[in-house]
């Protein structure tokens, strides 16, 4: 569809609108390319209005008494601000906005541009040049491990970053849904890695939700009424998420909650039962109330602010400001959602009478960035800019993902979709691919075995054997952990201690063969000094073949060098033929300082399976030519696939190829390479 922009269309507006709906019209959605700078603009319009309202009442309601409606207006605390919309000139930047606006300029400083998911490297490099203040919580704590030599995504696991549960991820990976609109599994991609910065688990399922809703934006059926194209979005974008997950279960309580509700204004209501469930009496309903800035409680009043909304961007930001908690976040989110559905004069014409800024003051919170605007002395920035830049971007990943753009470049035609499904997601492989979470969840025995019996001092590792092999490294579930499971085991503290040097072996046997691609080594901490140690040397990588067999040493490629300096580090040895094995084991001399003790620290010995076939990619170019034509239409009839991501291939696939055939036949387009 062509990106609406203002409030909702005339109905002669609707009826034209209506030639680019999705599915239902047999069709990829098209999309304006000016319509989707004007969009780009409105969410980052909206997500700025949105997130300096929502800073007014940041963390002053944790818990009863809450705000309600009757607070709009009255001061945050005794002669403080009002709690009212705030409008500044320019925007000040702030950690909604910031982060997502440095991934911004990575993307746009490539050469040439690509649509290509953001490396370890391109992150880490990213942050430590401009992202060095006002950070906090689990984004201070990636940076913190970056200036360490750990990149994503081990800063952001249980491992080292305890808190991986927390919000940050929320806030700062929206914007990949919006680089590849009406392309949820390319924004999946994308999102992968910046998400992994500094969260894990459902935390990391509550941004991809996000994520996913930004990309939809623009395949949202127009006839929808402005309710139930958030209905539409939630309900499209959960399909993503698996039913373990924490995420999964708030998205699907909230909305439950709303539909349930006889009276679309008690958005209260629903905020108090989340209370009940996720924090009052989480322990009763299977979950761990982690904190005011926690992801849990924070998505569901995120999307609370949304469905309640109803469309209404004001009352949307007033929800979300009221709502409690962390209410900046959530609110900025589902304001920039709002302005990127429905463009920039959408979000002004809630403010009538009002001049609504488009400049943007980056250097607030961010360093060693361009300034757009040399002769503004209290900007370098404007929406306006911002949205140019970014379209590139956008047409390299319709390109790279098997959409179309026009002959004249004016308009795209978005990619054939893929079911929608948990499977998509990038850390679904992983999850896949371990043997101690597959044979933990048949219910099989995990055995890990040191010949040794260690006592570490609180906060160097556990004594615990089990925490090498406990599967938590690579578990995607969303099931809430117990916080102890991030812990890594340590053979620091043995009696009587060894120095560095001395070989330890660490060995995990299961009661059931397993088929190993690649043995994955997971470290804990290191430490320089109390007394420094936690790293192997070296490794010699044995595979046991056969239940209580023979112990061999197979060849394969290490992944990267062991290094003493860099703590976390995840070694892949994978083999240059898979082997069915029921154990496997590292030995190497221990590290630490002369004089002192020898040991090693273990967060995850692992045998991964034969990695998992890329999901095939559905493409209108049936016949592989490079051209679209009536070839690829006799192809289809020979060949049926699915193309709308309804799990079908049937007459509805074949109308969407014809509509690709055929949509731009006046300017005679073919895929730009």
């Amino acid at each position: 569809m062509v990106l609406q922009r203002g409030r909702e269309l005339a109905v002669s507006a609707v009826a034209a609108f209506a030639s680019f709906t999705a599915s239902a019209a047999g069709r990829q959605p098209v999309i304006q390319r000016d319509d989707y700078a004007d969009c780009l603009a409105g969410m980052w319009l909206g997500e700025c209005i949105a997130n300096w309202t929502g800073l007014r009442t940041e963390g002053q309601r944790q818990g009863p008494p809450f705000y309600t409606d009757d607070d709009w207006l009255t001061p945050v605390f005794p002669g403080g601000p009002l709690i009212d919309f705030v409008i500044q000139d320019p925007w000040g930047a702030d950690d909604d906005t910031d982060i997502e606006y440095v991934y911004l300029h990575l993307l746009a400083s490539r050469q040439p541009v690509s649509g290509a998911p953001l490396t370890p490297y391109e992150i880490t490099a990213g942050w430590q040049a401009h992202i060095n203040r006002m950070i906090w919580v689990s984004n201070l704590q990636a940076r913190t491990l970056m200036s360490r030599g750990v990149p994503p995504p081990a800063c952001g696991t249980g491992m080292a970053n305890h808190h991986r549960l927390m919000i940050d991820a929320q806030l700062t990976t929206e914007l990949f849904g919006a680089l590849n609109p009406s392309m949820p599994f390319a924004a999946l991609q994308a999102a992968a890695m910046p998400i992994r910065t500094t969260a894990a688990s459902y935390a990391a399922h509550a941004s991809q939700l996000y994520v996913v809703m930004y990309s939809l934006t623009s395949q949202v059926p127009v006839a929808l009424s402005p309710r139930d194209k958030n209905i539409w979005l939630v309900q499209r974008a959960r399909r993503y998420l698996p039913d373990t997950s924490k995420a999964a279960d708030i998205a699907d309580f909230v909305l439950a909650e709303y539909l349930d509700n006889p009276d679309p204004d008690n958005w209260e209501f629903t905020r108090d039962r989340v209370y009940d469930r996720y924090q009052l009496n989480d322990e009763l309903n299977g979950f761990v109330y982690r904190g005011w800035y926690e992801s849990g409680v924070n998505l569901a009043t995120g999307l609370i602010a949304l469905l309640y909304g109803e469309g209404d961007y004001r009352r949307t930001v007033q929800i979300g400001t009221l709502s409690g908690w962390d209410s900046d976040n959530g609110t900025a989110t589902m304001g920039g959602l709002l302005g990127l559905l429905h463009g920039s004069q959408y979000v002004r014409d809630a403010f009538p009478g009002v001049t609504l800024s488009d400049r943007f003051n980056i250097y607030r919170t961010r360093d060693n960035l361009p300034d757009y605007l040399p002769a503004d002395p209290a900007a370098e920035d404007t929406f306006t800019l911002m949205a140019q830049r970014t379209l590139p971007i956008v047409e390299r990943a319709f390109i790279e993902h098997g959409g179309l753009v026009s002959g004249d470049g004016l308009r795209w035609l978005a990619p054939p979709e893929r079911v929608a499904t948990p499977a998509l997601s990038p850390y679904h492989d992983e999850d896949a691919r371990s043997a101690n979470l597959a044979v933990k969840r048949q219910g099989g025995t995990i055995t890990v075995t040191t010949g040794i019996v260690s006592a570490p001092p609180p906060g160097r590792g556990v004594a615990a054997r089990v925490f090498a092999a406990n599967g938590q490294e690579l578990d995607v579930s969303g099931v809430e952990p117990e916080d102890y499971a991030r812990w890594y085991y340590s053979t620091q503290g043995r009696t009587p201690s060894v120095p560095p040097g001395t070989t330890q072996t660490i060995q995990v046997t299961y009661d059931r063969e397993i088929i190993a691609h690649t043995l994955c080594f997971t470290e804990g901490d290191h430490f320089a000094s109390g007394p420094a140690g936690g790293w192997f040397g070296s490794v010699l990588c044995e595979v046991q073949v056969g239940a209580g067999g023979e112990w061999i040493a197979p060849s394969g490629v290490l992944s990267a060098a062991l290094d003493p300096e860099v703590p976390f580090q995840v070694i892949e040895f994978t083999l240059d033929t898979p082997l069915s094995i029921t154990g496997l084991r590292l030995s190497g001399p221990m590290g630490g300082e002369p004089g002192g003790e020898g040991f090693i620290t273990c967060a995850e010995l692992d045998a991964l399976s034969v990695p998992l076939a890329s999901l095939p990619r559905p493409a209108f170019d049936s016949d592989g030519s490079g051209h679209l034509g009536i070839d690829d239409l006799v192809v289809f009839q020979e060949s049926p696939i699915d193309l709308n991501g309804d799990g079908l291939a049937d007459a509805a696939d074949e109308r969407l190829l014809e509509h690709a055939v055929r949509w731009d036949e006046v300017s005679l387009m073919l895929p730009r390479n």
